[in-house]
């Protein structure tokens, strides 16, 4: 038996604290996303989905709970399994392959994986961070967060500030033409956002806007500017 993807979607990537999403809850963000894809596929009945499979690097506070499992009986009713799969920045992708695997196998038909994350509401390391003092003291290296593996790496094989920040650059480049010219609309789901907030006199007040575009690229950007930038992980480093 033979895996296919047969539809997709995805909300835009919000800036963290100060984006579209940074009131919004993970899970609503998903739940939203798979009531998008059904629609998107409306032969599909949901009571044939098998599974839900969600990925999630730091499964707590209002991304916590069994997450996956509400996310499932949410967008497609209370008797659709669901679960949580953490294998940090890669947990998305390995809910993917897992479905995969299982449809391969035979153990399932139908199954909708991916992933949902808020650094918003949710801090990068959780809300109680606990290493164990003997890994810790013998080998440190195992809590080492992925700017200070990136750094590690660049140290490793001589890749220096100039080409990173050229890469940077580039990277940014690339995102906003391919903003400009469409190419993620079709795979974007609009999320529409209700804000509730105090004006400057401190009464309460509502406002509503969509996020359908990724906040993350940045047009004015340089490579003198990205030069400019102080190094955040490794001291020491120019």
């Amino acid at each position: 038996m033979e895996a296919y993807i047969v539809a997709g979607y995805r909300t835009a990537v919000g800036k963290a604290k100060r984006g579209g999403f940074r009131f919004y809850r993970p899970d609503d963000l998903a739940i939203e996303v798979i009531k998008g894809l059904m629609s998107s596929v409306p032969q599909l009945d949901p009571a044939r989905v098998d599974d839900v499979i969600v990925g999630n690097a730091v499964p707590e506070a209002e991304q916590g709970l069994q997450v996956g499992r509400i996310i499932a009986a949410r967008a497609l009713g209370i008797a659709t399994p669901g679960m949580t799969v953490n294998r940090y920045c890669a947990s998305g992708l390995e809910t993917i392959a897992i479905a995969s695997a299982k449809i391969r196998t035979g153990m399932a038909d139908c199954i909708i994986a991916g992933g949902t994350e808020s650094m918003s509401l949710v801090p990068a390391s959780g809300w109680k961070t606990v290493p164990s003092y003997s890994i810790a003291s013998d080998a440190p290296d195992y809590y080492l967060n992925m700017g200070l593996t990136a750094e590690a790496v660049a140290k490793d094989f001589g890749i220096s500030r100039e080409a990173q920040d050229e890469f940077s650059y580039n990277s940014h480049r690339k995102a906003i033409e391919a903003i400009s010219k469409g190419y993620f609309k079709e795979g974007i789901l609009p999320i529409n956002v209700e804000e509730v907030y105090l004006d400057e006199k401190g009464k309460k007040q509502t406002r509503n806007f969509v996020v359908d575009t990724d906040e993350g690229p940045r047009a004015d950007t340089s490579l003198e500017a990205l030069n400019k930038l102080k190094p955040v992980f490794a001291a020491g480093v120019l």
